[in-house]
């Protein structure tokens, strides 16, 4: 792998920009991969102006008076789109103060949503945005209930708004972790699953409209309704409900197909029951997640034209439920139609995506396996989780009119030795530095005086 060691000469003219205001830059000479499935370009350019994308390929002319990278050695790629993530939810694990991504013991669980608690200044997201990931899903797990609540979608620029969409999808668990959840069984899961959706069903057409109400709750300005248990007054609504109110609204866009249903689910038997659902509940929304034994009903799947967010490196039963577990699950779903976005086991640590992009370039190299191009590779981790996520042709992707998100690399971006050399977000150049990195060039060298003051003798 060649390395760009001329790539800082050529950046310099960068490095002291201001990262508040969006800047207009050309890259020239670079190997551009596009994200939307095709394989890299050499000598290719990309133009950003005003935020978002103008142009990326060959032949492409630059405008008189607009900045001139050189981009010789190095690749550009759209930015990585993590899907299924805690970001900005947590701190130090092990620390539960710090940690916000089960809520146990709380009273909600659908009606969970992440968007006023994630962090911006959250070093995992500030060690993810120097890996090159620009854009993300983050959502809890579910821990008190089967569901997990609301997830948004967040850019990793570094600002103080860093929610781009809250209450974006809504996650569920089946399978054997929904199952534990759930009282011990799949079968109390779907009970509880169908029950739930029923009830959101019944709560009625005007459930999240402010200040309307056919049954008897108070509304609030912040179109959520107030229990009326919880101020003196009677109900009509069944004593043997399940959900709480703030629950049961959740639900209601879930329901109608305005929220997508993100689903845990693995084994092949339970994929199937989850692709039923739609026919007691036509307007969902379905996405799975994880789905260890997809290949096995890859063409079901590919007919309910449901997508997959599957998690990259899979090849041994953890537990009963994926011991179909096969690292080529990804390439023969794809190979069957289905739409399939890379995702990390660990939902802490994303930024091995495009390693694990990489390995399934690898795959196709060995004889009965199934992997995918390399073009197919870097858009499993770009443009089609964009695309499940609602962005799509917006982000993960240098094509006209998308977001100015683009990674500059030192080399392959699938090559694990590989790292961002330059990050924007939204056509703005982003800071790399993290704890991490401080960490690293405050021990370079080994000076005893860079030691903190606990090491003086």
């Amino acid at each position: 792998m060649r390395r760009a060691l001329t790539i800082a000469a050529s950046l310099l003219a960068l490095a002291s920009a201001a990262p508040a205001t969006a800047q207009d830059v050309a890259i020239t000479n670079a190997t551009v991969a596009t994200g939307d499935g095709s394989e890299p370009v050499e000598g290719a350019t990309v133009i950003v102006r005003g935020g978002k994308i103008v142009a990326a390929g060959t032949g492409i002319a630059v405008p008189a008076g607009m900045q001139v990278l050189d981009g010789s050695d190095t690749w550009v790629t759209p930015g990585i789109f993590a899907t299924v993530t805690s970001l900005g939810l947590w701190d130090v694990g092990a620390v539960s103060e710090s940690n916000d991504t089960r809520a146990g013991d709380s009273p909600f669980s659908a009606a969970l949503d992440v968007a006023p608690v994630v962090n911006p200044s959250s070093q995992h997201i500030l060690v993810h945005r120097s890996a090159g990931i620009t854009r993300a899903a983050t959502v809890t797990l579910p821990a008190s209930s089967i569901f997990g609540g609301q997830g948004a979608m967040i850019d990793l620029g570094a600002d103080p708004n860093a929610v781009t969409r809250p209450r974006a999808f809504q996650v569920v668990a089946l399978g054997e972790y929904g199952g534990r959840l759930a009282g011990g069984s799949r079968a109390a899961t779907h009970t509880l699953l169908r029950n739930a959706l029923r009830e959101a069903g019944s709560y009625g057409d005007d459930a999240r409209i402010p200040g309307r109400s056919t049954r008897g709750e108070i509304r609030t300005g912040d179109d959520m309704p107030i229990d009326p248990r919880m101020t003196g007054r009677d109900t009509d609504r069944a004593d043997d409900v399940l959900l709480t109110r703030f629950d049961a609204a959740a639900l209601v866009p879930v329901l109608r197909g305005e929220q997508p249903l993100y689903v845990y689910v693995e084994r092949a038997s339970d994929i199937r029951s989850t692709l039923a659902l739609t026919r007691e509940f036509p307007n969902l929304d379905l996405v799975l997640v994880g789905a260890s034994e997809g290949w096995l009903v890859a063409s079901e799947i590919a007919a309910a034209n449901v997508p997959v967010i599957a998690d990259g490196l899979d090849d041994l039963p953890q537990n009963f439920e994926e011991l179909g577990s096969t690292q080529s699950n990804i390439g023969r779903m794809v190979k069957a139609g289905v739409r399939v976005a890379i995702n990390a086991a660990a939902m802490e640590n994303p930024r091995n995506l495009n390693q694990y992009a990489g390995n399934l370039v690898a795959l196709t190299r060995i004889p009965g396996a199934d992997g995918l191009s390399w073009g197919q590779a870097f858009a499993a981790i770009s443009s089609v989780p964009a695309a499940i996520s609602g962005m799509g042709g917006k982000a993960g992707v240098l094509a006209p009119g998308a977001t100015g998100d683009l990674v500059i690399w030192d080399g392959d971006p699938l090559e694990v030795g590989s790292v961002p050399v330059k990050v924007f977000i939204d056509g703005i150049e982003q800071p790399l530095d993290s704890h991490q990195s401080r960490l690293r060039e405050r021990y370079r060298d080994l000076d005893l005086s860079d030691l903190p003051k606990a090491y003086d003798w």
